[in-house]
């Protein structure tokens, strides 16, 4: 088979299992089933089963993730549908995506340092928790490799929009904004997702808090650079 025929295969099997996936979740609301979830772990087994390289699949379905930028943009119309809500909490909000950022760069990359992983492995994690777009326009400073920032982004995603509802409930978290601004800072647009379908307020939190961490983690990134590596 060749490249161009195999990146168009990727790309066909890409949206065919999204969309079935869609439809499944639809009808068995289980997290195990969301499409973020379960669709990602079907495309690994069948790369890993067919023996096909990333380089392979991303041929084709390249332009899937440039769609990312113009999908977190969107998240801005409701934001701007519920600017009271912003202006009346403003100053919380802007703590903690600075203290969700600080936390989270600062995590990753002592982490990465005390298990000894690679530099350009250390780089990239400490951009995983912004979501795709600003992540990948952070990383330049930072000396990331785009490939490693996507992969660490989906599986932060992934797992934070997983266990959020679990932690939340174990620290006894109820208020809307609260897991709003959890989800939003840790799990980016995966976490966004959930966060809408657990209610408007919800949701609208994560989008604003998201977009914020992305924004600053763009802005610093130099600074960054320069304090960690």
């Amino acid at each position: 088979m060749s490249g161009i025929v195999l990146s168009q295969f990727c790309l066909l099997a890409t949206l065919a299992l999204y969309f079935a996936n869609k439809k499944l979740y639809r009808r068995f609301h289980a997290l195990p089933l969301m499409p973020l979830v379960l669709t990602p772990l079907l495309l690994v087994a069948i790369l890993v089963s067919g023996h096909i390289s990333y380089q392979s699949y991303m041929g084709e379905a390249h332009w899937l993730l440039w769609l990312l930028g113009p999908a977190t943009i969107a998240f801005a119309v409701p934001v701007y549908d519920n600017l009271a809500v912003i202006k009346r909490h403003w100053m919380s909000l802007s703590a903690g995506v600075v203290t969700a950022t600080l936390v989270a760069v600062t995590s990753s990359v002592w982490l990465a340092r005390l298990f000894t992983l690679p530099d350009e492995v250390q780089r990239s994690l400490a951009v995983r928790s912004i979501t795709t777009p600003f992540a990948l326009a952070a990383a330049k400073p930072l000396g990331g490799q785009p490939d490693l920032v996507a992969l660490f982004v989906v599986v932060t995603g992934v797992f934070g929009m997983a266990v959020g509802d679990m932690l939340f409930l174990r620290l006894s978290i109820r208020a809307a904004m609260a897991k709003g601004a959890g989800f939003g800072a840790a799990s980016h647009g995966a976490g966004t997702a959930r966060s809408y379908e657990l209610g408007q307020r919800e949701g609208v939190v994560a989008s604003l808090v998201m977009m914020m961490s992305g924004a600053l983690m763009v802005v610093v990134a130099p600074l960054v650079a320069w304090v960690m590596f």
